[in-house]
């Protein structure tokens, strides 16, 4: 059974039909379904031709736009706003509209598609097919943004942070480029359908929503191209941590490397002194461990005054 069926009227007032024809009296129906309906295969196969039918039922989809007979078959993704979700896993949605009909197909809960249905149930419904294209795509369109912002202002906290060079790497960081990965992935064909669509000189489309739709592509592009730039800042950010872990860690080795320079020449002569056979020199003189400590001071000045010389420190 369908999530919700309508007749939608030219002034937005909306009726439940009692009949199951594919349109109605209504400026036309809309048929609201969710893809794990068992129903659903066998209604769509009777009801529509086999290109659209299997549009609307294919597990696996990608943004499209493309002309059928007049209709218009359209697949377009959202930010997956459900509870315990990720975002960036888009939520789809598959449409077959034409002048009098209107089929949307779901996996998951796309919440501009129940904003639409409340309208509907509130007898404020979008009139023609058109404006309920132009209404879904505009919330799709501003929560992609939404979401893009967030991503923005991370990666400026981030940037900022990059201030303190001793700043450790974010664990969120490495999750967040991934995200903006699979935000791209889906976007920039939905951009290219957007663009699409926006183009289309057909009946079903009529000027006004053309103009939209064509804000509503613009929209996305820039959306794409603020994932692109911040692809590389994120990555610019990545990449300059490591260089602080790296510079770090010669700054630690090189502090070490001194010390063992310093340390080296004092450990053989203590090694020396340390042999436990007969003929050590100083062995019955009160003073002989003294000196020895005192030698390994003037040699130890020694070799820090040749190591300056150098320029090693």
């Amino acid at each position: 059974m369908p999530i919700c069926v309508f007749d939608i009227f030219a002034d937005g007032t909306t009726s439940v039909p009692t009949d199951t024809n594919l349109t109605g009296p209504g400026e036309y129906r809309w048929w609201h379904f969710d893809l794990t309906d068992e129903m659903l295969e066998p209604w769509a196969r009777e009801q529509l031709h086999e290109i659209p039918a299997g549009s609307l039922i294919q597990k696996q989809t990608r943004p499209r736009c493309d002309l059928f007979n007049g209709g218009l078959i359209l697949n377009l993704r959202g930010i997956n706003m459900n509870a315990g979700q990720a975002a960036d896993e888009m939520v789809s949605v598959r449409m077959f509209i034409q002048s009098n009909l209107l089929i949307t197909v779901r996996r998951k809960k796309v919440f501009a598609i129940d904003t639409i249905r409340q309208s509907a149930v509130a007898q404020n419904a979008p009139p023609s097919p058109a404006k309920f294209i132009e209404a879904l795509v505009s919330r799709l369109t501003r929560r992609v943004q939404e979401h893009v912002e967030s991503i923005d202002a991370q990666a400026e906290f981030f940037e900022i942070d990059l201030e303190d060079k001793e700043t450790p790497m974010p664990h969120i960081l490495p999750e967040i480029r991934r995200s903006v990965i699979r935000l791209r992935r889906y976007l920039d064909p939905q951009r290219a359908a957007l663009s699409k669509l926006a183009a289309l000189d057909i009946p079903l489309i009529p000027q006004d929503s053309q103009l939209e739709l064509h804000e509503q592509a613009n929209s996305a592009l820039i959306a794409v191209e603020e994932l692109d730039e911040l692809r590389e800042r994120l990555v610019s950010v990545q990449e300059e941590h490591d260089a602080n872990v790296a510079q770090r860690q010669a700054r630690h080795g090189y502090v070490l490397s001194v010390a063992a320079a310093l340390f080296l020449p004092l450990g053989f002569i203590t090694g020396l002194f340390g042999v436990n056979v007969g003929g050590m020199p100083g062995t019955g003189h009160p003073w002989a461990f003294a000196f020895l400590c005192l030698g390994m001071v003037v040699l130890a000045a020694l070799m820090f005054a040749l190591l300056r010389k150098l320029r090693w420190i």
